[in-house]
């Protein structure tokens, strides 16, 4: 689950390279921790913000602009990216870690403001995603639905720390790691759930 997973995109793709490799596929969801307020961020919520980005910065290697980031006046709302990742979900899930990348790149070491369907257009389309029809799936009724089914799921599983891995087998779910982790210590979390599946 991310929401919005400083770092963690390089991560997912290794660890859906392995996954897939096993004949596992890897399913991203949308976490919604901080949609709908509608609010500006507040001064001391941007301060709080910027110095917990320095701190992804240092621990995952996620490239930051901190010169004018998070600027006065500016909504920082998430539901719109995570959308944007449910509407490449279910367009192509294939194209859902490109975009997640791009997204990345585009906020966090562009500056750019990804709370506009404008951007996120552009970045689905650099991510192979047809522009006409992403754009129009992601204004439909059925990807805000879908968004939103996203946010419940996780919540109703208690979840509020992202980046979160989970593991399902025969419809039970274990925990590999809530928070961020490099692929070298999550790999061997994944290879040994999967080695005790081949094992059941």
């Amino acid at each position: 689950m991310c929401s919005w997973c400083w770092g963690f995109a390089p991560v997912l793709e290794g660890l859906a390279t392995q996954a897939q490799a096993a004949g596992v596929p890897l399913h991203m969801v949308a976490g919604g921790l901080r949609t709908g307020s509608g609010a500006a961020l507040e001064p001391t919520t941007q301060r709080y913000i910027l110095e917990h980005w320095q701190a992804v910065a240092q621990a995952t290697g996620q490239p930051f602009k901190f010169d004018g980031a998070l600027p006065e006046g500016f909504v920082y709302d998430t539901e719109p990216a995570c959308r944007a990742l449910v509407t490449a979900r279910s367009l192509d899930p294939a194209s859902a870690w490109p975009l997640v990348k791009r997204i990345q790149q585009a906020f966090y070491a562009e500056g750019r403001d990804v709370t506009q369907a404008s951007v996120l257009v552009e970045l689905a389309e650099a991510a192979g995603l047809p522009r006409i029809e992403f754009a129009a799936a992601f204004d439909s009724v059925e990807q805000h639905a879908a968004t939103a089914a996203d946010f419940t799921w996780v919540q109703d599983l208690g979840i509020a720390g992202f980046p979160t891995l989970l593991a399902e087998r025969n419809g039970q779910l274990a925990l590999l790691t809530n928070g961020y982790q490099p692929l070298s210590e999550l790999a061997p979390l994944l290879a040994r759930w999967l080695e005790r599946g081949a094992h059941a």
